[in-house]
């Protein structure tokens, strides 16, 4: 009996040990989990998100690049969820099935909106719903604000207008204000603004409204130089302005015709210089010419409209044409009898006459002269005479001939001009007036390109220094009945080749 005993207490003994021993066996089958949180949408990683179990293992927070690691997971299914507050929490299904097995998993997180506001509608503050008379530079600007702080808002402004189907738009503005440019005259233009969190969809402001002016009737006009280029300035008397042509071209020398309601001008072309027209606010610019304008120096070229408006006067080399201003009927008005080229024309009021400077190669050896339009010489003004000289202009009532004429007679290769006055030429009386002696010119300067006011009032011209390099203003000298004593002012500064008209 006792032997009994005792062999089942072995049995027993060694069931226990075996149970124990698979049981040791269970608990030491274990695995790992290793992952990276990112947000979803930029793969960016997220730290400090909280990672944990169920059932529970270890509570672990992913480092800077995102990753955390779970180790010593005994095997079985587990549900492993990421959190972190401002995000939506993530969940997923994790199976560890054998031993030292690694199981790799990628949380993808979202923002959560729940827990952020959206921007409020932007207010259209300037220029204000239905605003007139707004310039062609307008700064538009809004408000509008975000209850948290540390959104990052960005802004995209539409424009559409009331003249063409062209639509601007400017994206990702940081804020609240821009700038538009270049707009055009009497065009209704409606903006809009919407405002993005980068969270939410994007919030729209109302629709508001505005017009520019009407196109005004500048009286002057100017030429400047701009980034290598002329352009065109066309101006009031109080000096309000705007850019009549385009930076991208050299356009000089404007000639306003109120009868045509054009503007003529000087523009490179092809390496060629030509005659080009466009209405007062710029638009609908026009090439009239086929044959160039040419001559010794293109920036010493002028030419002159018909006072009807339909024609205009220019010459190449020493030709003078005529041509309609939708640039048909070409017609050679003189030519040169000495081959000497023609610089400059100007066509009296009633067209009845032309007045013409000519010159060498070298913008010397030069006539002022008048010739009726069959191409007779009616008049000479100055032959004979060294240095350069230039600037016709007729009075409205064809009593005067403006020109100027560089009373140093100097000379050179630069056609440097070191005194060049204004002088009033009476062609009823043929006595000669020195209006820069006058009007008291400051001495090394030179006074160039005078145009007559529309009333004969006036002289307007372009005032320098004659060291060729200085800034070039425009100035106008007020005339008396005795042509003594007058006085001059600046006009415009940074201008050259004025037009009054």
């Amino acid at each position: 009996m006792k032997t009994l005993i005792k062999i089942f207490s072995i049995i027993l003994l060694f069931a226990c040990f075996f149970s124990c021993s698979e049981e040791l066996v269970d608990q030491a089958q274990t695995g790992s989990i290793k992952g990276k949180v990112v947000k979803r949408g930029t793969n960016t990683a997220i730290a400090n998100v909280k990672i944990f179990t169920a059932p529970t293992t270890q509570t672990v927070f992913t480092g800077e690049d995102g990753t955390f690691e779970i180790k010593d997971m005994p095997i079985g299914n587990y549900s492993v969820k990421a959190e972190l507050s401002g995000y939506v929490s993530n969940f997923q299904g994790v199976n560890i099935q054998n031993q030292n097995q690694l199981v790799t998993v990628v949380f993808e997180m979202d923002d959560d909106t729940s827990l952020n506001s959206p921007p409020t509608t932007p207010q259209l503050l300037s220029p204000t719903d239905n605003s007139v008379n707004q310039p062609l530079s307008v700064e538009l600007t809004w408000s509008s604000t975000d209850p948290d702080k540390d959104d990052v808002l960005k802004y995209t402004v539409t424009v559409k207008n009331n003249l063409t189907t062209d639509v601007i738009q400017v994206n990702d503005l940081q804020t609240n204000h821009y700038t538009l440019s270049n707009l055009k005259f009497g065009v209704s233009y409606f903006w809009q603004v919407s405002i993005s969190d980068g969270i939410h969809p994007a919030v729209l402001s109302a629709t508001s409204k505005f017009t520019t002016n009407t196109v005004p009737a500048n009286r002057y006009h100017y030429a400047q130089k701009q980034n290598g280029n002329m352009v065109i300035i066309s101006s009031d008397e109080a000096g309000n302005n705007f850019q009549f042509t385009n930076s991208s071209y050299n356009s000089w020398r404007p000639r306003k015709n109120n009868n045509a309601g054009l503007i003529a001008f000087l523009r490179t072309e092809g390496g060629n210089t030509h005659l080009f027209t466009a209405n007062p606010d710029g638009s609908n610019v026009f090439k009239v010419t086929t044959v160039p304008v040419a001559g010794f120096n293109n920036y010493e070229m002028d030419f002159a409209w018909s006072t009807n408006g339909k024609e205009l006067l220019y010459a190449n080399f020493d030709k003078l044409y005529r041509i309609n201003k939708d640039g048909s009927g070409l017609k050679l008005v003189y030519t040169t009898p000495d081959g000497s080229m023609i610089s400059e024309c100007d066509w009296s009021y009633d067209s009845s006459q032309i007045a013409i400077k000519t010159n060498n190669f070298n913008g010397y050896n030069s006539k002022i002269y008048i010739i009726d339009m069959m191409g007779n010489v009616v008049k000479s003004i100055l032959s004979g005479m060294p240095g350069a000289s230039g600037g016709l202009n007729f009075s409205v009532n064809g009593q005067y001939l403006l020109y100027t004429r560089d009373v140093s007679g100097h000379e050179d290769a630069n056609y440097r001009q070191l005194d060049s006055h204004i002088f009033m030429y009476d062609l009823t009386t043929n006595v000669n007036h020195d209006i820069s002696v006058e009007s008291d010119k400051v001495l090394g300067t030179n006074d160039l390109d005078p145009r007559f006011s529309p009333n004969n009032a006036q002289i307007v011209f372009m005032n320098t220094s004659n060291d060729n390099i200085s800034q070039r203003n425009v100035m106008v000298i007020n005339l008396s009945s005795s042509l003594t004593d007058l006085t001059r002012a600046n006009l415009f500064n940074n201008a050259e080749m004025p037009d009054y008209e």
